[in-house]
């Protein structure tokens, strides 16, 4: 069955969404916002489907897990109250700040998160104004062709307008090449790998872009340790740890590790503390050149370690492996259920381990500590787009307490956890002569 606003040619593609813009910018903000809320209603009907498809098809993660974060998309990406004004006046001049849209925007989407980050980018794209063009991950292509689907058929009921975002019936990096250059296209949104996001910063426009990432950790001797374990747990295996931001490797100080392994088992940790063990997951979780195997990205926690050769007794959330901090478990992003626990002599040792771990990436890191003064330096240090001092990683993306929520953490060209205003330009207008009424 064909479906709506999927182009087979890029030039297809970035004729329809040119036309649809040029109707779109049109509009007042209130309008945006109307088709932005028809959205949210209209995606919410098919939460389960699309969760259900999204794992189908990338073989990637769980269903439940799924369905959280696509329920938060589409209700907490922020939307047009996004887009705050700013005046400054003085006595001859008033200064006006405000948002407008780019133009035509690509979006670049990720294999491990498709549908969420699809409804969190166009949300906050089309809150500020821009029309879209999504290119999925040929690994997501289906799905992502049934939720454009809805999005456009969403948007031509609600506004009248059609095809105002589109995608393609079949991807590749040479047509995602072709339209990252097109002359026509304003913005690069690039969720994903660090190959894209390279090939973006080289093309000649506005590029708003992740990049790869190794979240890392630190318990220090003070951290209430059955707090750490439990928010670590839930968020190294929420969807078998295929988000960005989740914990990937922990560094644990040496005087508290006995505690803080317990800790971990109480959660439903599978421990491997035995060189033996080690390596058998070394062997089936790393490839030849020592890069993580693809084929068990997202698997969950009985699959690798039937992979592994590992007799285990029971259900398990995660696997934590004890290694030296040169290990690739702990320097490479696996995208696992898997935690790497690597071990440091004080806080100190910790800090310095950890931003050898994060390999200046900038992207996200946390700390376990009850010394203030600890969490204050940690955060200055790492530098990181995201940090969560006594929390766990999903909430620094939104997973809590109401907050909004991102998908797109733009490390590599610094804007951190995007939303509306990111993928607007920020606009000033002076009104000169005497327009202060103080």
């Amino acid at each position: 069955m064909n479906k709506r606003a999927v182009f087979d040619t890029v030039c297809d593609a970035i004729d329809a969404v040119k036309s649809s813009f040029q109707l779109y910018r049109k509009l007042g903000i209130s309008d945006r916002e109307e088709i932005i809320q028809e959205l949210r209603k209209e995606l919410l009907n098919h939460v389960d489907e699309l969760a259900q498809k999204s794992y189908e098809e990338t073989c990637m993660g769980n269903v439940v897990s799924k369905i959280e974060k696509i329920k938060l998309s589409i209700e907490r990406t922020p939307g047009t109250e996004d887009l705050v004004s700013e005046v400054l006046t003085k006595d001859k001049v008033m200064t006006l700040y405000e948002y407008s849209a780019f133009g035509i925007a690509c979006a670049i989407m990720p294999s491990t998160n498709p549908v969420a980050t699809v409804i969190n980018n166009v949300i906050g794209l089309l809150a500020s104004g821009n029309a879209v063009i999504l290119c999925p991950h040929p690994r997501a292509i289906e799905v992502t062709k049934y939720l454009t689907d809805i999005i456009a058929t969403t948007i031509l009921r609600t506004s009248g307008i059609d095809n105002l975002v589109t995608t393609l019936s079949e991807v590749s990096i040479k047509n995602i090449s072709e339209i990252m250059h097109h002359p026509d296209v304003n913005l690069l949104v690039v969720t994903g790998g660090s190959d894209i996001a390279r090939a973006a910063n080289k093309c000649d426009k506005k590029v708003i872009s992740a990049g790869a990432a190794n979240p890392t950790f630190i318990v220090d001797e003070t951290a209430d340790l059955d707090k750490a374990a439990s928010c670590i747990v839930k968020g190294a295996s929420f969807d078998n740890n295929i988000l960005c931001v989740t914990e990937k490797n922990i560094v644990i100080v040496e005087s508290v590790y006995d505690k803080f392994k317990k800790a971990l088992e109480k959660e439903g940790v599978f421990y491997v503390d035995t060189v033996e063990d080690m390596l058998k997951l070394s062997k089936v979780l790393l490839t030849e050149d020592l890069k993580p195997n693809k084929f068990l990205g997202g698997k969950d926690v009985k699959e690798i370690l039937k992979f592994a050769g590992i007799e285990s007794n029971g259900v398990y959330k995660i696997i934590a492996v004890d290694v030296p901090k040169i290990h690739p478990f702990a320097t490479e992003e696996l995208l696992m259920p898997v935690i790497a626990i690597v071990k440091a002599k004080d806080f100190d040792d910790a800090l310095e381990t950890s931003l050898n771990l994060e390999q200046g990436l900038h992207h996200t890191a946390g700390i376990y500590s009850n010394i203030i003064e600890r969490l204050n330096i940690a955060a200055k240090q790492m530098q990181t787009s995201i940090f969560v001092k006594n929390g766990c990683s999903l909430e620094g993306i939104g997973f809590s307490d109401n907050n909004p929520v991102s998908f797109t953490i733009a490390n590599k060209t610094g804007e951190g956890s995007t939303s509306a205003r990111n993928f607007a330009r920020k606009r000033r207008c002076a009104l000169v002569d005497a327009f202060s009424i103080r």
